[in-house]
This record gives structure tokens, C-alpha cells and sequence, in this order.
């Protein structure tokens, strides 16, 4: 039996342009047979109203369109995040998980009847026209966005690979709204990727809770080991812009880094109901320090990460405040391949913080900013080697990668200012841990 057979716990962010982004693991969620009171007033009223579109709406309208419509508007009453799926909408969720769809590649959510960027997902083809976290979409293909639902802007941003949707944005900061040309892709995302910053330090970047990213993260863990003598001496964990994914995954993930206690809870409305999520007595770096970047469009299952590591204090939170996520979402299906998505819970770090509407404070705040030299003439600080009849240095042979240190590290601060704070930080905790 598949998690989609079944009631699913879901958290999610938004909808990626063109599909639902779904974070969940397969459970039985009915509470029995108990049978509710229905309100027989409201439920005439309801027929009523019926019956007077069938016989009065100005074009005709089908049994199947109205109903559904009831069902919708049902669901939009209750919070951004609980909504009615049909057939298209229920199967690219379950597909969403897998890594490959089609779409944009962005996280979007509605802010003040606009269709809001909470995340571009990498190498996507809105990440490479230069989409931000953020964002406000104003209009697609010259239509305003004013007053569509987000499921109807979804489904314009919805295509065929190749085909071209322009959008308008307004981005804070900008003197004016910005247009972009995005080309639809199929998109395949690879959730984890790693590398070696400098010896002995590593960094790992997760876009995504997929199905595979706790068993990927492992093996790129494994293989950063084996590039650098078969230890590290600590790792940036990334998780910016990461809208979240599977629940299973997040506390998977979490596990690989905490040897005990709780990861996260989930609460729902009735007594006893709260799934208490543990962690295993392993941590595959062994104890080695990790600094973990978040951002405004770090959410859901990546706040989950985030809050487990803060709270026992395994890991230096680094960057903004996270998006604040905090709800849990279950996908009921109803039959003919539909379904409602509806909010059931609320998930908690293991100290028992609600981020909801909140997020994850950072333990050091750190701004995206861009450096640029400073290329204003100045005075010349004088040096030891500026002194008439000074010692001569004794030359030695540089160190192998010395060079190649001093390159990187360059790179880096004008490349991701971000990042090199964060390995900065990292080798400062390793240096600590070493006295």
C-alpha cells in the first residue's frame, strides 16, 4: 500500500508553478464512525442557492462544476493551505515527491491577492532567470493576477516544456516592477549536493525532502569522508530557499545528526493525539561541529531540521528568520482520483515551540548581502617591509594549497557572502572543540 492509498500528513508551503508540494508520511487519520449533527437549515440553504444557479446562471452549468465548486470554496474558508485537489492537482502531488515534474520550479503562496515567490527550487528554469524569495507576481501573460485564486494562477504558469510565460514582479527594493521571460522545463530535482569547501570542511546543500534525500545526504556524507582522510572536521549544512518536502525525510535527516531525544511532535485538535518523532543514538559526523544557513524561504519540513538541531543545540543557526510554517496538512482522498488537502495539526520543535506565523530565529543573523571592493584611494598603511634596512623574510616553500586556499576563499566571499561566514564560523567551532 502506497502513502497515497491512505490518509497522508502533509506540510507544505505552497504550490510549485504547476504543482503541489507535498511533506508528508503515509497514516491512518480517521477517528471512527462518529456520525457529526448536520445543520439542515444551512444544508436547504445550500440547495437552494443550487438550484437558483441551475435554473437562473446566464450560461449552463453542470451537477460536477458546482459542486465542486462548493467543495473549493469550502476549503479557501479555512487557511492558505487547505484546498480541494482534482484529478490533475491530486496526481501531480503524488508525483511531487518523486523529484521530476513540469513547471517553473518555484514555491508560491498568496499575499494580498498576489501570487507570492516563497521559493525558487535550484537549477530550475526560474532559479536561472533570476526569480528571488519574496517575489509578488503581478500579472502573467499580461493578465492581473488581482483576484484569481492561486490555483487558477497556477494554472496558467502550467505548460508544455518549451513553451514561454512572461511575469511581471514587484520585488522590494526595485524601483519598478521587473519582467521576466521564464521558458517551461520538465523538472528533475536533485535534492542533495555537496562538496569540499576547504580541507577537512564540508558543505551540503538540500533543495528538497524527497524520498531519497535522507539515504543521498548519507552518501554524500560518506563521500566528503573519504575526500578528506576519512574525517570532518565540521559541515555547512544549506537549507535556504528549501520549501520543505517529506516529513519522514526531515526527521531522517535530523537523526543523522542527533543521537537522542525528541526531533519534532504533532499535535492535532483531539486529546492524545500527539506523534512524538525520536532520534536514534548514531551521528554520522561524530559530534563534529555544523552550521546550518537558513533564509525567508526556508520552510515546513526545513524549520523542522532547523528547530530539532537549535534545540539540542547541535548545530549554529546562521542567516534570517525562517518562513514560519508550522501546520500539518492531511490529503483525504475522496474517490474518482480527487481529494481535499485539509489542515489537521500543528508540528513543534522538541523544546515545544510553535513556528507558526514565527519561524526559526537564527542564532546569528546575517543579512544577503553582495560584497564589492572598495576601490577608493586611501593612505597606505605603513608595514614592517616598508622600513629602511629591515630583516629579510626567510623564504620557505609554500604550503601545497596554500594558494588554492587563498583563491577560494576570495571566491567565495564575492560569490556567497553568506557561506563564507558560515565556514568561517565552522573552523572557529572546530578550533574551540580542539583546546
Amino acid at each position: 500500500m502506497n502513502n497515497f492509498t491512505r490518509n497522508t500528513l502533509i506540510l507544505t508551503t505552497g504550490l510549485i508553478a504547476g504543482i503541489t508540494l507535498s511533506i508528508g508520511i503515509g497514516v491512518q487519520a480517521e477517528r471512527g464512525n462518529s456520525v457529526k449533527t448536520i445543520p439542515i437549515e444551512d444544508i436547504r440553504s445550500l440547495s437552494e442557492v443550487f438550484g437558483k444557479i441551475k435554473d437562473n446562471y446566464v450560461e449552463e452549468v453542470t451537477d460536477k462544476e458546482l459542486l465542486e465548486n462548493a467543495i473549493r470554496g469550502m476549503m479557501t474558508g479555512l487557511d492558505p493551505h487547505s484546498t480541494y485537489l482534482d484529478r490533475e492537482a491530486f496526481k501531480e502531488l503524488r508525483v511531487g515527491t518523486t523529484g521530476e515534474f513540469g513547471g517553473l520550479g518555484i514555491v508560491v503562496g498568496m499575499e494580498d491577492g498576489f501570487v507570492k515567490v516563497i521559493s525558487p527550487i535550484d537549477d530550475t528554469p526560474a532559479d536561472r532567470a533570476g526569480i528571488e524569495a519574496g517575489d509578488l507576481i503581478i500579472r502573467l501573460d499580461k493578465k492581473p493576477v488581482k483576484g484569481m485564486s492561486l490555483d487558477d494562477a497556477v494554472k496558467i504558469m502550467r505548460g508544455r516544456p518549451g513553451t514561454d510565460i512572461e511575469l511581471l514582479i514587484v520585488r522590494e527594493g526595485a524601483e519598478k516592477p521587473l519582467t521576466y521571460k521564464v521558458t517551461r522545463d520538465k523538472i528533475r530535482v536533485k535534492s542533495v549536493k555537496a562538496k569540499t569547501l576547504e580541507k577537512g570542511f564540508g558543505y551540503v546543500r538540500v533543495s528538497q525532502f524527497q524520498e531519497r534525500s535522507s539515504s543521498d545526504l548519507k552518501k554524500a556524507i560518506s563521500k566528503l569522508k573519504k575526500e578528506n582522510g576519512g574525517k570532518l572536521n565540521g559541515i555547512v549544512l544549506d537549507l535556504r530557499n528549501n520549501p520543505g518536502g517529506l516529513l519522514d525525510s526531515a526527521v531522517e535527516i535530523s537523526d543523522i545528526f542527533i543521537k537522542k531525544g525528541g526531533i519534532v511532535s504533532v499535535k492535532g485538535r483531539e486529546e492524545g493525539s500527539r506523534i512524538v518523532h525520536s532520534a536514534t543514538p548514531t551521528d554520522m559526523l561524530e559530534d563534529a561541529p555544523i552550521v546550518v544557513l537558513v533564509n525567508g524561504g526556508s520552510a515546513s519540513a526545513s524549520e523542522i531540521v532547523a528547530g530539532a538541531l537549535q534545540d539540542h543545540k547541535r548545530a549554529i543557526i546562521m542567516g534570517s528568520k525562517t518562513f514560519g510554517k508550522g501546520s500539518v496538512q492531511t490529503v483525504v482522498p475522496l474517490g474518482n482520483n480527487t481529494a481535499i488537502k485539509l489542515t489537521t495539526a500543528r508540528y513543534y520543535t522538541p523544546s515545544g515551540r510553535s513556528i507558526q506565523a514565527k519561524g526559526i530565529d537564527p542564532d546569528i543573523e546575517i543579512k544577503d548581502l553582495k560584497l564589492t571592493e572598495n576601490k577608493k584611494p586611501g593612505v597606505s598603511q605603513i608595514k614592517e617591509a616598508d622600513l629602511q634596512g629591515h630583516l629579510e623574510h626567510e623564504k620557505k616553500a609554500a604550503k601545497k594549497g596554500d594558494k588554492n586556499k587563498e583563491d577560494n576563499g576570495k571566491k567565495l566571499v564575492n560569490e556567497d557572502y553568506a557561506l563564507y561566514e558560515a565556514l568561517n564560523l565552522l573552523k572557529g567551532l572546530y578550533l574551540i572543540g580542539q583546546r
